[in-house]
């Protein structure tokens, strides 16, 4: 089914008329057609994390009487479930909303190690939570959508929520959205230059093509990945990690890679890191203003000063990188510092298009990242 066909129906049948959430690949079709037609505007915000969509799409819900349309990788449905559960559940507000759920890990189709469990339990989940949800496949036809609608809107009428789960592919679109900021430093251009700079250190990078273009230089330069911890989930969480390795090795430099959508998701991480303040721990936020590894929709980054952030929850030295010769200089005053730093590198868009996958299981990446610890 064409996205804009998707849309077109649950905005006649079921009225949905503003859009919040947190983008996902499999959801791209959908997501390009919502900025095709909104934007970034009173109809359309990208949010922080799931929570906050659902938030958004009370608060819409209660100024108009209308109903909004939640988006999210089935991942979120976890940042998703308290502000459903606690605000919009029949049980407290009746507060209705469509929530559209890519459904990553799906039993029977091959993904990454993140996804495989969430993926068991994304239709489950919903029916605990008792609502009202379709499996949105390839073979959806125009005439069954209208039906599910015509059925979702009799349960959005009586104050229920109402979810479509997206399998791979379910969607289509004629026409991609391109997504592009101002910056022009690759990532992976950045990622070598700061490795030059950390040797044995521990490094904790995020979830994305971050620790992807990290586990491929190790491999090009005949490195060992025993330093680093690959965090291939959880998004907005490596901070927090790294925060509690930096507690416990107090002796040993940290790392942490981070990414602008990461940190927006989890920012409340930022207050815990400055309150504790270890002086082993730098914190680099490599900010594209975009959720670039699940198509590129935009962040809210391009309207944040990061650094400003850092120094009001209390990190001690902030630093900041425009250019590869900058991200050099902050990495040596990043290298010899003893207090809790913060660095911001402003890059690009985009990434190789052979850029693989680790090549090792998650388990193995955490016993031979421990098995390091265990030494120093």
């Amino acid at each position: 089914m064409r996205a804009a066909e998707f849309v077109d129906t649950i905005e006649q049948i079921l009225e949905t008329g503003f859009y919040a959430g947190v983008p996902d690949s499999l959801l791209s079709p959908f997501t390009d057609e919502i900025m095709k037609r909104y934007g970034v505007s009173d109809r359309h915000i990208v949010a922080a994390n799931e929570g906050n969509a659902v938030g958004l799409a009370a608060g819409y819900h209660l100024a108009t009487g209308k109903t909004a349309c939640v988006y999210m990788q089935n991942s979120g449905q976890g940042n998703a479930l308290n502000p459903y559960a606690s605000l919009l559940a029949p049980e407290v507000y009746k507060i209705p909303c469509v929530f559209v759920i890519g459904w990553r890990g799906m039993p029977g189709v091959k993904d990454e190690p993140q996804h495989m469990f969430q993926g068991q339990i994304t239709a489950s989940l919903m029916q605990l939570l008792e609502i009202q949800t379709e499996i949105i496949t390839e073979k959806m036809t125009q005439e069954k959508l209208i039906s599910v609608c015509e059925r979702f809107a009799e349960c959005l009428a009586a104050g229920k929520c109402t979810a479509f789960i997206v399998e791979k592919g379910a969607l289509k679109e004629d026409d991609g959205v391109m997504y592009t900021n101002p910056y022009h430093m690759k990532r992976e251009a950045v990622l070598s230059e700061i490795v030059k700079y950390t040797g044995r250190d521990i490094i904790v990078s995020t979830t994305g093509k971050a620790s992807r273009e990290l586990f491929e230089i190790r491999e090009r330069s005949g490195q060992t990945h025993e330093y680093d911890f690959l965090t291939v989930g959880s998004m907005g969480h490596s901070s927090s990690i790294a925060l509690a390795i930096a507690l416990q090795k107090k002796k040993q430099k940290v790392w942490c890679i981070d990414g602008d959508g990461a940190v927006l998701m989890h920012m409340g991480a930022m207050a815990v890191m400055g309150a504790n303040a270890p002086g082993n721990l730098v914190h680099i936020v490599i900010n594209n203003e975009a959720h670039e590894t699940v198509g590129g929709m935009p962040t809210v980054s391009g309207s944040v000063d990061f650094t400003k952030i850092a120094e009001g929850c209390g990190y001690r030295k902030i630093l900041k990188a425009t250019t590869l010769e900058e991200v050099a200089f902050a990495m040596e005053e990043a290298k010899v510092s003893s207090v809790l730093t913060f660095m911001e590198i402003e890059t690009a868009l985009g990434a190789r298009s052979d850029l693989g996958r680790p090549s090792t299981t998650a388990q193995e990446n955490k016993n031979s990242f421990m098995e390091y610890m265990r030494g120093i």
